[in-house]
C-alpha cells in the first residue's frame, strides 16, 4: 500500500519530501566513515580520558575533581563536605559522565594503599586492602590534602591556561601548575585505544633529588638519575626484587617490568619450630583474594610445603604461613611461595603520557623529569608576569593616591562642586582613568596622615619587588635557581624525613638463578595409581594389590594398576603420538572414582590412552604406530612441561599410536592384526627423539597390533588367559626388519597382545 501511495503521489505531480533544513545528505564509503569516526573516538579516549598529562600527572577526571574541590574551598584546614556534593559539582559543571565513575576516581585518590601521596583526605569507609568497596558517596566526606594543594598552587595567578567547560557556563584548567611531581610521585595507569600507560609511584624526596641534579646538570643520563631515585616506592611497601641492569633498561626505554615481592619475617616459635609472617603486600594485590587463591591451591595439592594460612591482620597486615615441615629452609619455602602465588607479582612499566603538545609519547625517566621542569619554568614565568602586571597596576593607583594627598583640598572641592568629577580630576592633575577611579572610591578614613606614610612605604616595597621580578625575567639562571628552591621546599615538605615521605618499598636484590623445584619437597609415600578404561584416575595410599572388588563408574572398568611413590612422575602415551607428564602427588585421592585424566592434560575426546607407567629417566622405550612404523626414544627426552604434552611419534590420517613398551633386551617381536609375527634384532631399530620412525612390519591389510622387546636367549613370553607362556624356539619367526612375518605360534593369545 505504501508503494502504491508513493506511485499515486508521483502520478499526481507531487514531489518527494526534501531533506530537513541544513541536513545535507552525501554518499560516503562506509570504511572511510567508520575510519573517521573511530579515529575521533580514539583521539578522545587517548587525550581526554585514559592517558595522564606529563606536566601534572593527572587525567581530566582527577584534574576536574581537584579543581571542583578547590572551588568548594575544601582546603586541608577547612572542614569536610559530603562526597556526593563534590561529585555533583564535578559532573554538573565539568565532567559530564556517570556519577559512579567519578566517585570511584575520588575514592582511589583517597586510598592510602592505592595512592602513594593521597590527594584527597577521606573521612568514612573508603575501602581496604582486602578489596572491599567504599561506602556510598552519601556517607563519605572529603577535602583536599596538602599534596593536592601544592598541585593547585598558583592556579589563580595566570599560571596555566583555562578553557570553557562542555556547556560553556564555566572555565576549567587545561593543566594544573603542579608544584608536586605527581606523575612519578603517585604514578598512573590507564588503557586507551591501541595504547596503555602504567607508571609506578615513586618517593617524592628521591624525585626532588633527581630534579635538582637535572637542574644542575641538564645533560644527566638516566643511569645517573637512578642513583638518586633507584626505583618505585609503592604505598603498600614490599620489596623490589629486580637487578639494577633491568631497572636501568626499563627507565631508559620507558618500558619494562619489575618484580615486586611481599615483605616477610620469620617468627621463632621455639624448639626448632617457626612460621612465616607476611607484613607487607605487593602493590595492587588484594589480600582476601590472595588468601582465597592460596586455599584453593592447597586443596589442589599445588603447595605441598604449606600446611595452613591464617589472616591475623588488624590495622597492619599480618598474614601467617605455617610450613608443613620445619626442616625446610625458610628462604626456599618463600621462594616456592613467590613462584606459585601472588606474593610476587610483576609490575609492567609503560611511561606512555601526553606531552606538552597533548600528543601521546613513551618517555624515558630523563624526559619525564625534564618535562616537569619545563612546565615549572613556564609556570614561574607566567606567575612572575602576572605579579608584575598586578604590581604595575597597584603602583599606578598608589601614585594617584599620593597626588590626591598633595592636593587634598582641591580634590575635595572638585568632588563636592562637580556632578561628574572624574573627567575634571583627570584634566586637573593629569591622572589616568584608573587613578581617578581609585581616588573617587577612597574612604574618608583613608585621608589620615598615617595613610599617606603607609602608601609611600607600600610603593617603595612594590618598586623593589618589581625590580627583582624584572631581573628574574631577564636572567634564566635566576629562574632555574628559583625553581631549584621550590623543589627543595617540596622535598622538605614531602621528603624522606617526613612521616608521609619515608621510603616504604625496600630495594632488594634479584632472585638467584637457582631454580627450586616443588618436587624436591614432596614427602615420599607409597601410593597405588588406578586408572579406569574410560580415563578416570585416582590414587590410594600404600602399595595395594588388585582384588577385583574395586568400584568404577557404570559402564567403566579397570585398565591400569600402578604401584608408585608420591615423588614419581607418570608418563602417559596417547593415540595422537604425544607424551603427557603427570605428578603422582597431584593425583586425587580418597574413595571416589577420581578425576578424568582429560582435565589434567589437554587430551581430545577422540584420542585415547595407549600406555601409562612410572617414569624412569635411565630407560629407553619403543613407540610404534598402527601402520607398523616405529623407533626407540630415550625416556628422559619425552617429559612434557605443559598440559599440552610433547609430540614424539608423528601420526597422520587414520594412523594412530598403538604401542609404547620398554626397549629392554636384544630382540623385538611385532605382531599384526593378521596374527603374523616377525622377530628381528633391536639394533635394527634406530634411536630418535621425534619422527615417524622406520617400518617394523609390513601388512597387506590391517595394521600393527602389538610389539615387545625381550632377550632372545630367554625366549618370548606372552599372557594367555590367566597364565604366562614362553616359547624359546623362535627360529621360524626371526627375519629381517620390515618383513611380513608368519603366523604366530600355536597357543598365542586370542587378543593378539603379548601382555
Amino acid at each position: 500500500m505504501a508503494r502504491a501511495a508513493r506511485k499515486s503521489g508521483r502520478r499526481k505531480g507531487t514531489t518527494a519530501a526534501a531533506p530537513p533544513s541544513g541536513g545535507l545528505i552525501r554518499d560516503t564509503v562506509l570504511t572511510e566513515a567508520l575510519g573517521e569516526r573511530y579515529l575521533a573516538y580514539a583521539l578522545s579516549t587517548i587525550t581526554a580520558r585514559s592517558l595522564p598529562d606529563v606536566r601534572d600527572g593527572l587525567k581530566p577526571v582527577h584534574r576536574r575533581l581537584l579543581y571542583a574541590m578547590r572551588q568548594l574551598k575544601l582546603d586541608p584546614k577547612s572542614g569536610f563536605k559530603k562526597c556526593a556534593r563534590v561529585v555533583g559539582d564535578v559532573i554538573g559543571k565539568y565532567h559530564p559522565h556517570g556519577d559512579q565513575s567519578v566517585y570511584d576516581a575520588l575514592v582511589r585518590l583517597a586510598q592510602e594503599f592505592a595512592a602513594r601521596y593521597p590527594l584527597v583526605d577521606g573521612q568514612g569507609n573508603f575501602g581496604n586492602i582486602d578489596g572491599d568497596n567504599a561506602a556510598a558517596m552519601r556517607y563519605t566526606e572529603a577535602r583536599l590534602t596538602a599534596v593536592a594543594e601544592s598541585l593547585l598552587d598558583g592556579i589563580e595567578e595566570d599560571a596555566v591556561d583555562f578553557r570553557e567547560t562542555y556547556d560553556g557556563s564555566e572555565d576549567e584548567p587545561l593543566v594544573l601548575p603542579g608544584r608536586f611531581p605527581n606523575l612519578l610521585g603517585n604514578g598512573s595507569s590507564g588503557i586507551a585505544v591501541g595504547m596503555a600507560t602504567n607508571i609506578p609511584p615513586h618517593n617524592a624526596g628521591e624525585i626532588c633529588d633527581a630534579l635538582l641534579h637535572l637542574i644542575k646538570f641538564p645533560k644527566a643520563t638516566v643511569t645517573k638519575l637512578l642513583d638518586y631515585m633507584p626505583g618505585p616506592d609503592f604505598p603498600t611497601g614490599g620489596v623490589l626484587a629486580e637487578s639494577p641492569a633491568a631497572i636501568n633498561e626499563a627507565y631508559s626505554t620507558g618500558r619494562g617490568s619489575m618484580r615486586i615481592r611481599a615483605r616477610w619475617v620469620v617468627e621463632d616459635l621455639g624448639r626448632g619450630t617457626w612460621q612465616i609472617v607476611v607484613i607487607e603486600m605487593p602493590y595492587q594485590v588484594q589480600k582476601a583474594r590472595l588468601i582465597e587463591r592460596i586455599a584453593e591451591m592447597m586443596q589442589e595439592k599445588k603447595l605441598p610445603l604449606l600446611d595452613d594460612i591464617r589472616d591475623e591482620s588488624a590495622e597492619d597486615v599480618r598474614l601467617v604461613l605455617i610450613p608443613r615441615s620445619r626442616a625446610v629452609d625458610p628462604e626456599q619455602f618463600m621462594e616456592l611461595m613467590f613462584r606459585s602465588t601472588d606474593l610476587e607479582v610483576r609490575f609492567g612499566l609503560n611511561m606512555n603520557v601526553l606531552d606538552m603538545g597533548r600528543a601521546p609519547k613513551v618517555m624515558n625517566l630523563r624526559e619525564v623529569l625534564q618535562a616537569f621542569l619545563d612546565h615549572r619554568h613556564e609556570v614561574l614565568v607566567r606567575r612572575a608576569k602576572h605579579r608584575l602586571a598586578n604590581i604595575e597596576h597597584r603602583l599606578e593607583i598608589l601614585d594617584g593616591y599620593l597626588i590626591a594627598y598633595l592636593n587634598l583640598d582641591q580634590v575635595i572641592q572638585i568632588i563636592r562642586d562637580t556632578d561628574e568629577p572624574k573627567p575634571k580630576l583627570i584634566k586637573a592633575f593629569k591622572l589616568t582613568d584608573v587613578q581617578a577611579e581609585a581616588i573617587l572610591n577612597m574612604r574618608l578614613r583613608a585621608l589620615r596622615r598615617l595613610e599617606e606614610m603607609q602608601i609611600k612605604g607600600e610603593r617603595d616595597k612594590l618598586n623593589a619587588e618589581m625590580k627583582e621580578i624584572k631581573a628574574l625575567l631577564r636572567d634564566e639562571k635566576k629562574r632555574w635557581a628559583t625553581i631549584a628552591d621550590e623543589v627543595k621546599a617540596t622535598r622538605d615538605e614531602f621528603g624522606i624525613k617526613t612521616p608521609l615521605g619515608a621510603r616504604r618499598t625496600e630495594i632488594g636484590a634479584a632472585p638467584s638463578g637457582e631454580v627450586v623445584s616443588l618436587d624436591d619437597f614432596v614427602e615420599k609415600e607409597p601410593v597405588t595409581v588406578i586408572c579406569s578404561a574410560k580415563g578416570w584416575i585416582r590414587t590410594v595410599k600404600g602399595h595395594a594389590e588388585a582384588t577385583g572388588e574395586e568400584k568404577y563408574k557404570d559402564g567403566d572398568g579397570p585398565r591400569f594398576w600402578i604401584q608408585a611413590e608420591t615423588t614419581d612422575k607418570l608418563l602417559m602415551f596417547a593415540t595422537n603420538g604425544r607424551f603427557y607428564t603427570i605428578a603422582c602427588d597431584k593425583l586425587p585421592g580418597g574413595r571416589g572414582f577420581g578425576d578424568p585424566v582429560r582435565l589434567m592434560v589437554d587430551l581430545a575426546n577422540d584420542q585415547d590412552v595407549v600406555s601409562l607407567f612410572v617414569h624412569d629417566p635411565a630407560r629407553r622405550i619403543l613407540v610404534a604406530s598402527s601402520d607398523g612404523r616405529g623407533f626407540i626414544v630415550p625416556e628422559d627426552s619425552v617429559i612434557a612441561q605443559t598440559k599440552s604434552g610433547k609430540q614424539v611419534l608423528n601420526v597422520s590420517g587414520d594412523n594412530e599410536a598403538a604401542v609404547c613398551t620398554p626397549a629392554d633386551g636384544d630382540s623385538v617381536a611385532v605382531i599384526g592384526d593378521n596374527r603374523k609375527m616377525v622377530i628381528f634384532p633391536i639394533a635394527e631399530v634406530p634411536e630418535m627423539t621425534r619422527g615417524r620412525g622406520i617400518t617394523l612390519q609390513r601388512y597387506k591389510d590391517g595394521g600393527l597390533s602389538d610389539a615387545i622387546c625381550f632377550v632372545k636367549k630367554e625366549g618370548l613370553t606372552w599372557r594367555t588367559g590367566g597364565k604366562f607362556r614362553t616359547e624359546t624356539d623362535l627360529v621360524s619367526w626371526v627375519n629381517k626388519r620390515g618383513n611380513a612375518g608368519r603366523l604366530a605360534p600355536r597357543g598365542f593369545a586370542v587378543s593378539n597382545k603379548f601382555t
